[in-house]
């Protein structure tokens, strides 16, 4: 869908439309229902619907058929004690389906995640907008010296501007061969199916995607870290916004055990405790190898 007249008044006609309904709402996420919210240069994310909110997880939690106790409190105490205890089943309870537009290349990154119903624009069927994604320079980088998938200091000068000027060129021919290619009324061509083989992996897509909020915490929580890929980050932090407003409660445990906790290995709480009781530890000590104490003194920040 592209930034058209015709599609914003289609997501008015949408937003435009209730119904009287006996099940949970929430009314910030209400507030959000089919609005777009836009991503790097032409992506977005938006809420087709939703089911379940926070009184969801503490009823399945206490197997009843009440909405759990009338202190909110308490309701917190629990989804924290169900996060920090690992237990996942309640949180399956809820529910979003999202539609996406993202770069093929964050899609293919995206897909790997296995734990959602997924349904993507058919380049079989459809033909693809001239829509690229193009960095903007600050997140122009060089690859990292120390993280073989990731990246190092940003390009700068006339050598961002190189890069920049190649990835606009080659995406922009290979379109034009591509529409060159497609088979168009009264004569010959390729098919669809054939010719998007020639386009570029920074080209957008975009699909539907529903998942329950365990799943979709996993996917933050490996998405929206820091260290994650910068472009499908800035999908998780806007997806990060709508969970804290779909179900405040579970997202605030989320963030603080999940987002902002860390986890230890067996040789790390060792090497912890005998560092707390005084001892001068190292990798060879801990028993680590350079990496794992690497990621350990990041963890405690030495």
């Amino acid at each position: 869908m592209t930034d058209t007249d015709q599609a914003q008044d289609e997501i008015a006609q949408l937003r435009a439309q209730s119904a009287p309904t006996r099940r949970a709402t929430v009314s910030a996420l209400e507030a959000r229902l089919y609005t777009p919210h836009q991503v790097l240069d032409h992506g977005f994310v938006r809420v087709i619907d939703y089911m379940g909110d926070d009184s969801a997880i503490v009823q399945a939690a206490r197997v009843s058929y009440g909405a759990g106790t009338k202190h909110v409190s308490n309701d917190a105490g629990l989804i924290k004690y169900l996060m920090r205890h690992w237990h996942s089943t309640p949180f399956e309870m809820c529910e979003i389906k999202l539609h996406v537009k993202l770069p093929v290349f964050v899609a293919r990154q995206w897909i790997r995640h296995r734990t959602a119903n997924v349904n993507e624009y058919s380049a079989r069927y459809s033909i693809l907008d001239r829509e690229f994604y193009i960095p903007a320079p600050e997140h122009l980088a060089a690859q990292s010296t120390v993280n073989n998938q990731g990246r190092g200091e940003t390009l700068q000068g006339e050598e961002a501007a190189r890069v920049l000027a190649l990835l606009r060129d080659d995406a922009t021919r290979s379109y034009d061969h591509y529409e060159a290619m497609l088979s168009q009324e009264g004569q010959a061509g390729l098919a669809r199916e054939l010719a998007r083989m020639n386009l570029p992996a920074n080209i957008y897509t975009q699909w539907y995607w529903k998942i329950d909020l365990h799943n979709l915490f996993h996917f933050l929580r490996l998405r929206a870290d820091e260290h994650a890929q910068y472009e499908i980050r800035a999908y998780a932090e806007v997806m990060c916004q709508i969970a804290a407003d779909w179900v405040p409660l579970a997202y605030a445990a989320f963030k603080d055990y999940r987002l902002g906790g860390a986890q230890l290995s067996g040789k790390g709480v060792a090497a912890l405790r005998r560092m707390l009781a005084g001892e001068a530890m190292d990798a060879e000590k801990a028993g680590m190898s350079k990496g794992e104490w690497r990621e350990f003194e990041g963890v405690i920040k030495l």
